[in-house]
């Protein structure tokens, strides 16, 4: 008697769970929940705001000893300013990364000069927001870190799947966010440099990543008073490795 109470209530809700443009009777978009899910299940990915630029560090989760890892890129430059890392479903985070940069290019050109931080992140949520309201589409499976310098200071912002969009000091998405939260919230200082901010990155994703190791890390950073973008080297990513292991 149960079984036959539930199974309507399931078919209910799976009528629900196919599509983007309804709400569940409790008020949920299913879809969209799920591409969140996708995020948490992604390789993780860290942001952090210094006193001398703002910093992202990704976990590249090398999943077959035979791939070059020098080919796995997790870290992305939108433009000199801007800096992008992402978890969740890669070739997502690849189109808006590559919409981003064509909406800097054009911002550039019309106005000869660089873009605001903030209206990309806008740009990129917009595109988010509109597959969580259109039929034919599906959300963005993709959280982004976005970083940058720009007259207003160094920004640091986090972008979900529903579009919306916040500001941090310091923060972490993907399978390891909640791990690297904590220490984020402990040890996080607002006067921190890159050279420390690695090492706090370094800390706490090798806390938050199973077989940790330098070779999974991908690294960069804008430069506050330069505004440019800078890859991490290796050498210097192994060396916070070492330092982090000492303590």
């Amino acid at each position: 008697m149960v079984k036959e109470e539930m199974q309507p209530a399931q078919h209910q809700m799976m009528g629900y769970d196919r599509a983007i443009t309804m709400f569940s009777p409790d008020g949920r978009l299913l879809q969209v929940e799920y591409a969140k899910k996708t995020v948490k299940q992604g390789s993780t990915a860290v942001g952090i705001r210094c006193k001398d630029g703002v910093l992202l560090v990704a976990d590249k989760r090398i999943v077959d000893p035979l791939i070059v890892i020098d080919s796995i890129e997790k870290t992305f430059m939108v433009d000199n300013h801007i800096a992008v890392t992402a978890a969740g479903i890669l070739s997502d985070a690849r189109v808006l990364v590559e919409r981003a940069q064509l909406t800097a290019q054009q911002h550039k050109i019309t106005y000869d000069g660089a873009i605001d931080v903030l209206s990309i992140v806008k740009d990129i949520c917009d595109l988010k927001q509109i597959t969580t309201q259109s039929g034919g589409y599906r959300p963005f499976g993709v959280s982004l870190l976005i970083g940058g310098v720009d007259d207003t200071g160094v920004r640091l912002f986090e972008t979900d799947p529903t579009g919306i969009f916040f500001e941090y000091k310091a923060t972490a998405i993907g399978e390891g966010e909640t791990v690297v939260d904590e220490i984020l919230h402990a040890e996080y200082k607002e006067n921190i440099t890159i050279k420390d901010g690695l090492k706090l990155a370094v800390k706490a994703l090798s806390k938050a990543i199973d077989d940790f190791d330098a070779e999974r890390l991908d690294a960069a950073y804008i430069d506050a008073k330069t505004r440019t973008y800078n890859k991490i080297l290796m050498k210097e990513i192994e060396e916070a490795c070492a330092s982090v292991r000492k303590k």
